[in-house]
């Protein structure tokens, strides 16, 4: 989501009747949950890859 996508949100969300606005906040926090699963997944992939990259330097100075 970028800026202007954030902007049109928030005023879409000021517009909003009570109904709407709970939607739009339950939508949020989905949004928020999938983000952060995701910022996890990162994470462990990036943790395990300078793990190998550790290994395989190891490895190599090993061999030396």
């Amino acid at each position: 989501m970028n800026e202007d996508d954030k902007k049109a949100f928030l005023e879409d969300f000021k517009k909003a009747d009570i109904n709407q606005k709970l939607d739009m906040w339950y939508f949020a926090l989905e949004q928020e949950a999938i983000w952060e699963e995701i910022i996890a997944e990162v994470a462990d992939i990036a943790q395990i890859d300078q793990m190998k990259k550790a290994g395989i330097k190891k490895v190599a100075n090993e061999e030396e």
